[in-house]
């Protein structure tokens, strides 16, 4: 096979900056088969195989785009969806210029092979042209219970389920998913792609509970009572953090993730529901992270004449993704770097009408390695603004580990487990994912969840022994 010398991907599709910020359609539009396989041929096979590596869930990256180079896209997509259980997931949301991406040969001289980008095209031509169906595999008697239908608690289910197991999911939610149903927008990982990876593990034999808040209508140990023979926990960071300065209560300040589980969840953002969403001509959101800049895309798409970016440190120190900050850079918010907010300001009615502000500088490296920032005395300054978002992180949920006895957890909330095994401090007890480690990202708590289905498989196995 010929390589393709070209040093830069080759170039993705994409709806124009003007357009797309007065809609929720999908941003990126995908590679045609031509671009796909143009861009696989600049894969050099490498024996070392260094992108494996980079990989949370140890996708064969070579073979699979082998396969795109030659036109087998279906031969392409059975070698992704064996390690991954959401590669149409993984190829929108997955940092790859962090992990697989950054470890790649062809980045030496240019740019990296598109791995992102040819993994989702593998999984779209599979969900618009493939004819494989799930096969029922044979049950080995063993039952497991997921708490949590998130990306963690979806791949651990379906790595299990192909191992034989009888695997149960319990979401709180009125569907599955989590993160990627509630928290990224639309125009970033269109739901109807998510439920159709979550139909695919459905027919392969997961069930699927909805409306089932562990901790309240059951616990673990009621779960264990029932049959289930390990519990793995993958219910996520949902406990929004505030900013902990004054006016925080006046009406107009939410954090991000009501404001995106109103639009994405809830469908807040098509005029045929009716679902209460903020809106406001003036948008202050606060954080650097991806879930900043989709809620601050979402409130420019829900009409906000002026969207602020407000974060403390420089871009370069930014913890959101590139792309991201590329996309919301010409959809046109507004950043406001060396940037902290140090009260809320409202009217005589208890509505926000401003944001105050201090301007900072960038010190010494904190615990982080990333710089420190300090105040600037007297640099106090109004931000006008009627809605303020924060988007400043999240925590894991108290309500499982206050319902079950055994378990141990960090300062953070995040539940203490052994890296290797994920297991908890209690037996039978596995976790991984936001859960674990508070908010990150959806390829992390994915590996995390393959892992802990290794573990509990080995577990399992070893009390059949």
């Amino acid at each position: 096979m010929a390589i393709n010398q070209q040093k830069h991907k080759t170039p993705m599709p994409e709806q124009a900056p003007l357009v797309r910020a007065a809609n929720f359609e999908e941003v990126a539009q995908g590679y045609t088969a031509e671009m796909a396989i143009s861009e696989a041929q600049r894969c050099l096979n490498c024996k070392t195989r260094p992108c494996v590596s980079g990989c949370p869930v140890n996708v064969q990256i070579p073979d699979f785009i082998a396969h795109v180079a030659n036109g087998d896209f279906e031969g392409a997509y059975e070698i992704v969806r064996g390690t991954n259980a959401l590669p149409a997931v993984c190829g929108r949301v997955c940092p790859q210029e962090n992990q697989c991406e950054s470890k790649c040969v062809r980045g030496i001289k240019g740019e990296s092979v598109a791995i992102g980008r040819l993994e989702r095209f593998v999984a779209d031509h599979h969900m618009n042209h493939g004819t494989a169906t799930a096969t029922a595999t044979e049950r080995n008697g063993h039952r497991v219970a997921i708490v949590g239908g998130g990306p963690a608690g979806l791949t651990c289910a379906g790595d299990l389920n192909a191992l034989g197991y009888q695997v149960t999911v319990f979401e709180a939610f009125h569907t599955a998913g989590g993160v990627l149903m509630y928290g990224i927008p639309e125009f970033r990982l269109p739901k109807a792609i998510v439920q159709r990876e979550i139909d695919s593990l459905i027919k392969a034999g997961v069930e699927i509970r909805t409306n089932m808040v562990v901790g309240k209508i059951v616990d673990i140990d009621e779960l264990f009572e029932q049959g289930y023979e390990a519990v793995f926990i993958g219910s996520g960071a949902g406990l929004p953090s505030f900013m902990g300065i004054p006016g925080e209560g006046l009406l107009g300040v939410l954090s991000a993730n009501e404001f995106l589980t109103r639009i994405n969840l809830m469908k807040g953002y098509r005029k045929e529901y009716d679902t209460p969403v903020p809106r406001a001509k003036r948008v202050a959101v606060v954080g650097g992270g991806n879930v900043a800049m989709d809620a601050a895309r979402c409130a420019k798409r829900l009409g906000s004449e002026q969207v602020y970016v407000v974060y403390r440190r420089g871009e370069e120190e930014m913890p959101a993704r590139l792309e991201e900050i590329h996309h919301a850079k010409e959809e046109g918010i507004e950043f406001l770097f060396l940037t902290a907010p140090v009260a809320v300001h409202g009217d005589e009615k208890g509505f926000v009408s401003s944001l105050e502000c201090v301007s900072m500088e960038l010190g010494e490296p904190d615990e982080s390695g990333r710089r420190r920032p300090c105040v600037i005395e007297g640099s106090n300054h109004q931000l006008p603004v009627d809605l303020v978002i924060a988007a400043i992180g999240n925590t894991p949920n108290p309500l499982i580990r206050t319902t079950t006895k055994g378990l141990e957890v960090t300062r953070r909330g995040g539940l203490v487990v052994n890296e290797e095994t994920m297991q908890t401090t209690r037996e039978g007890i596995y976790a991984g994912g936001d859960a674990v480690t508070g908010a990150a990202t959806v390829i992390l708590a994915m590996g995390a969840g393959k892992k802990a289905a290794a573990s509990i498989h080995a577990f399992l196995q070893e009390k059949d022994v």
